[in-house]
């Protein structure tokens, strides 16, 4: 699973309120604390809730991400590393449970997105220098080497599951559940705190967060980054079951001679994905958000209304490179611009045969 700990210090989204310490006491009905896991900051925030049962809801979502960071992690040993040996050598594995389950919902999102999400690209990353702690210096691969990458097509649809038992047709299959797995556990995360009858929250892992019920009488007020310069490019406001979802291209990166090269990498030639500079999703489900702002980015600003589409997204705000603004009509009803994009341009997700969805 990628480092987040530099996406920790380039918060995609926030929750617009006073930054939160390690442990805050409830302010106008808030109870705050924040905790660490998959290289990336996550705070919690609650309202109305008491100290001792907000302290013993917390700590049971801190020993599960403390489970699934070991688990689920790319490139430090534990499950996800012993499948993907086990691929590598064409042999079955029995896997987690857990790791089973992502690895279907992998299967759908890649199939849904048209392949522009690819929970299978574990080796693409690794030629990057993106699977590592510290992140890439540069060079970027050579072109043979990514083109060999290319040749072997690894997809997580060549992955075959019998019960919890795992196995590919493809030795070249590397899975690195970064791309959704975020997502996936902020979902599990609110559902432990609603299965102990917390129902007003908000999630916020390294800026991807979801929302439930209301922050006393109104509701939750997020920021979204300005991609392309300091500060937040817009707010919205969110409340009942909702989560908000972003990639972008100033995530992880390294610079090498004068060109800067990002993590978000488009599996149809093996380079980072161009076009699209941030691309922020609106979903109920977690997983799902997470997944498609990473297909959408990749779509980019031509592409992504029919992947949209494809995928069941209705809210999406894509920002290009030359700062213009592409949105959906549900969404550009709720957002506030705190600075104008340089142009805005109002579309539907539409599949390719013309059906809106």
């Amino acid at each position: 699973m990628p480092d987040f700990r530099k996406t920790a210090r380039r918060l995609l989204l926030s929750v617009v309120f006073p930054a939160l310490a390690a442990c805050t006491a409830p302010e106008r009905g808030v109870w705050q604390q924040q905790l660490f896991a998959f290289g990336t900051l996550i705070d919690i925030s609650l309202y109305d809730v008491d100290e001792t049962r907000a302290r013993a809801a917390v700590q049971a979502v801190d020993e599960m991400y403390q489970r699934q960071h070991h688990d689920w992690h790319a490139w430090q040993q534990g499950q996800l590393t012993d499948l993907n040996n086990a691929i590598s050598a064409n042999r079955s594995l029995a896997t987690d449970l857990s790791i089973v389950t992502l690895i279907r919902l992998g299967q759908k999102f890649e199939a849904g997105s048209d392949g522009l999400f690819n929970p299978a690209i574990g080796g693409l990353l690794d030629l990057w220098g993106f699977q590592q702690d510290d992140g890439p210096q540069g060079p970027p691969p050579s072109a043979a080497s990514i083109q060999e990458w290319l040749d072997s097509a690894p997809s997580s649809l060549q992955l075959d599951i019998d019960g919890q038992m795992v196995s590919s047709r493809n030795p070249a299959v590397d899975l690195d559940l970064g791309g959704f797995a975020k997502g996936y556990s902020v979902g599990k995360a609110v559902d432990l705190l609603e299965q102990r009858g917390i129902h007003n929250l908000v999630v916020n892992a390294g800026g991807d967060l979801c929302v439930r019920g209301k922050h006393g009488s109104r509701p939750w007020r997020i920021g979204i980054r300005n991609p392309l310069g300091p500060g937040i490019l817009a707010s919205i406001e969110l409340q009942g079951s909702i989560c908000a979802f972003t990639s972008g291209n100033y995530e992880r990166y390294f610079d090498y001679q004068g060109r800067r090269y990002h993590h978000i990498l488009d599996p149809r030639t093996g380079y980072p994905a161009s076009g699209s500079a941030s691309v922020t999703v609106l979903a109920e489900d977690p997983a799902l958000a997470d997944a498609a702002a990473t297909a959408l980015f990749v779509a980019g600003p031509g592409q992504w209304p029919g992947i949209a589409a494809a995928m069941h997204i209705r809210d999406v705000l894509l920002i290009d490179e030359q700062g213009n603004a592409w949105i959906t009509p549900e969404l550009e009803q709720r957002i506030h611009f705190e600075r104008e994009p340089r142009q805005l341009t109002i579309v539907s997700p539409v599949s390719p045969g013309g059906q809106l969805h």
